[in-house]
């Protein structure tokens, strides 16, 4: 039996395939931290913590792509504008109307995504849909009944801290709940990622969330001025 569970560890060793970054790209290390923990929220997983006899399923939230296919929908139709401004059988100078209508609405088109960035993306990495709760999680965080969550990251130029902060998608001045980690918790001088590692801190951070114990608004208020000095 012993000879078995040895061999059984083994595989899970040989299972654990780890990534390696080139952790001088602050770009590229940003994105795979951002990969990891918006993946946490949407797979479905088994915690090792019990309800009772029975094992929770971990986080399992669906996203919601409205926004993302917004602006789909808006950069289709500014291609179809350029499209039709490049390729449209018309004699110049009498096409000179056309062509000035489709730049003209091919430009307020990617001013308009330009706005959706910079006022409703932010530093956003992923939305969700409401998800089904328990009934003693919503006892303590009610406000899951009817709003999903937005999760936002951020990582100033020239340091080392990675913020991830957890709160409601569309709840007028939401709650949040946040933690600071340097990288270096998740990558070793030769870069390799310890993903697991993340993800089981942004499900402990999660638990937290769902049971209500958010960030004071005070701490709030020091981190975002903090965040100002530092950009």
């Amino acid at each position: 039996e012993e000879e078995e569970e040895e061999e059984e560890d083994e595989e899970e060793e040989e299972e654990m395939v780890y990534l390696q970054v080139d952790t001088g790209d602050i770009v590229k290390l940003k994105q795979i931290l951002d990969e990891t923990v918006a993946n946490t929220f949407l797979e479905d997983t088994i915690l090792d913590e019990l309800e009772g006899d029975r094992k929770v399923k971990s986080l399992g939230y669906q996203e919601d792509h409205k926004l993302n296919n917004l602006k789909l929908i808006l950069m289709t139709v500014a291609c179809a504008f350029a499209m039709v401004a490049q390729f449209a059988p018309l004699p110049f100078p009498e096409s000179r109307f056309v062509l000035g209508g489709c730049c003209a609405a091919y430009f307020m088109l990617s001013g308009v995504l330009q706005l959706i960035a910079i006022f409703l993306d932010k530093d956003c990495i992923l939305i969700t849909k409401v998800k089904e709760q328990r009934t003693s999680v919503l006892s303590k965080n009610p406000a899951l009944l009817n709003y999903g969550l937005r999760i936002r990251t951020s990582m100033p130029r020239f340091s080392e801290f990675y913020t991830v902060i957890i709160e409601f998608q569309g709840l007028e001045d939401s709650p949040s709940l946040s933690k600071t980690w340097s990288v270096g918790k998740f990558f070793d001088v030769e870069g390799m990622f310890d993903e697991y590692g993340l993800e089981d801190e942004i499900e402990q951070l999660y638990r937290r969330f769902e049971a209500g114990k958010f960030d004071s608004k005070k701490s709030n208020t020091k981190k975002s001025a903090k965040k100002q000095k530092t950009n």
